[in-house]
């Protein structure tokens, strides 16, 4: 059996990351089973990856094609940097275990966490905000970094944090302009399906983070280049059907006919039409799914 292919992937943007990383991993990709196959399921592709986006906000910033719409891209960016579905965690309800959100701002490990009763011995710890004061104080520290995982609890779930780590560390341009760094560290990914909005959610609180450190600082921080480092990036083997098509085009056509900038006509107006949606109700786009 072959090791598991590493792939290394530089891009501009978000569009063009993700499609330079779709085709890396269906052309070189490892042939693996994975644990949600079904039996008529064919192998997943893989590969561990690093994946960098030199400028995630420059445009065009939003794939049109991949799995979803602006609207789920609006909600999940909203679940991780906002908590909008934070009171799904129900884990003694057989519901979600975690969310991104509560991982980073709200990190209390728990020995057990299907029993409401297991205790609880630690205060929940904001790691965002740890990591906006540490890297007000030492520009150049190594240690501003934010987990999610919980040995105690994670093994023993299902469906455990793919998300393993965030990492920042702020740089000088040759303007003496402040840029903060992120890597982000993840054991698994679903390439196909969840990687874009993983990144166009975790590149905004990128975004927010500097923003914070600004005003901490009282001093312009700018966006720097975001690293993915991904131990397990795969497409299911139950996705090719519908990501064969996709490929060809990424093969034949320039990404850029596949892309929109964040500011055009109809991405703004979706956008804005599910922010209303979203505001009335949280779970508005989940009813709807089960509708």
């Amino acid at each position: 059996m072959k090791d598991i292919p590493t792939i290394y992937i530089t891009a501009k943007c978000l569009p063009q990351a993700w499609e330079k990383a779709v085709l890396a991993v269906w052309d070189n990709g490892i042939q693996i089973k994975t644990q949600y196959d079904r039996p008529d399921d064919p192998p997943s592709r893989d590969c561990s990856a690093m994946i960098v986006v030199e400028d995630p906000f420059a445009e065009p910033r939003v794939h049109k094609n991949f799995p979803g719409g602006p609207a789920e891209l609006e909600s999940y960016r909203q679940e991780v940097v906002n908590g909008l579905h934070d009171h799904w965690i129900d884990p003694a309800a057989g519901k979600w275990t975690y969310t991104y959100h509560e991982r980073l701002f709200a990190y209390r490990p728990v020995e057990n966490i299907r029993d409401p009763k297991s205790p609880r011995p630690f205060r929940a710890v904001n790691q965002i905000q740890y990591i906006i004061d540490s890297l007000a104080a030492t520009a150049h520290t190594r240690r501003a970094q934010a987990i999610t995982w919980m040995p105690t609890a994670d093994p023993q779930t299902e469906d455990p944090p793919c998300l393993q780590r965030i990492w920042c560390r702020l740089t000088q341009d040759e303007n003496n302009q402040w840029r903060l760094n992120m890597n982000t560290h993840w054991r698994s990914r679903d390439l196909y399906k969840a990687w874009f909005m993983n990144v166009y959610a975790l590149t905004d609180l990128q975004k927010i983070i500097a923003g914070k450190i600004a005003k901490k600082i009282k001093a312009p921080v700018g966006v720097g280049r975001y690293v993915d480092i991904t131990d397990s990036l795969h497409i299911y083997g139950s996705y090719f059907k519908d990501a064969r098509a996709e490929v060809e085009k990424m093969r034949t056509t320039p990404f850029t006919q596949r892309a929109w900038t964040s500011d055009h006509p109809a991405f703004e107006m979706m956008i804005l039409e599910a922010r209303e949606n979203l505001a009335k109700d949280p779970d508005y786009y989940a009813k709807a799914k089960e509708g």
